[in-house]
């Protein structure tokens, strides 16, 4: 129960993450220029505060991302660097939601939405965590190391497919004149989702062959000692 819990909390974190980043990334078309998109004139009034939702959730992800190597890695402190990014998330993501709905035109704040539930929901599992009988079970600093190495494996596979096709499925919410925002840095997702696609595939490989020779070594050790 143990392995799967920090399995889970290592996975909901990296991708809360990758969501808390890619959400700064994708507002940034709106934050410099807002006049150019049809429903979102009121927002170049306040130009400045989203350039801010912009650098506070670019470097939230980016934070979010390095909590969840020190989870895997076993480092201290880890799940509460982690939490303390989900909150300061949640603050913001709560602050821009509100925004988004007095400025847009239609009181939309999608999908800022998803995002913030993602978070919400992320960081209930972790307070979960918190709670002594369970945190004694999950134990992210001390688990075992090939299993923290699988966990972070496929959080970076499932990080890779999910940065790599941003355009799928935050397009529909992102089409204005015609045009899918969601697809702006093309190259630039693709590049990055792959790179992240390959290290997690690396690790989770790594991890499989490595419980391989564990289970392995195990009953001639056993064999030995008899």
């Amino acid at each position: 129960m143990g392995k799967f819990l920090r399995f889970i909390g290592i996975l909901f974190m990296g991708l809360t993450s990758a969501l808390i980043f890619l959400s700064g990334v994708g507002t940034t078309c709106v934050a410099l220029d807002a006049m150019q998109y049809e429903g979102m004139e009121a927002i170049a009034q306040y130009q400045w505060l989203y350039i801010l939702y912009v650098l506070a959730f670019v470097a939230f992800g980016i934070m979010g991302i390095r909590a969840t190597i020190a989870l895997v890695r076993g480092k201290e402190n880890a799940y509460r660097d982690s939490v303390i990014i989900l909150v300061l998330s949640l603050i913001v993501g709560a602050i821009h939601m509100a925004t988004s709905r007095a400025l847009r035109e239609g009181g939309s704040s999608m999908p800022l939405d998803f995002i913030v539930y993602a978070v919400v929901f992320t960081l209930i599992l972790f307070l979960l965590f918190g709670i002594p009988a369970i945190k004694v079970k999950v134990d992210f600093e001390r688990g075992d190391d090939n299993g923290k190495t699988a966990a972070g494996g496929m959080t970076a596979i499932v990080m890779g497919m999910l940065v790599s096709s941003v355009q799928m499925w935050a397009g529909p919410t992102h089409i204005f004149d015609g045009v899918n925002l969601a697809d702006a840095f093309h190259a630039q997702m693709m590049i990055g989702g792959g790179i992240l696609f390959i290290i997690g595939l690396g690790m989770f490989i790594y991890a499989a062959l490595n419980s391989a020779t564990v289970s392995k070594t195990l009953p001639q050790e056993s064999n030995l000692s008899a």
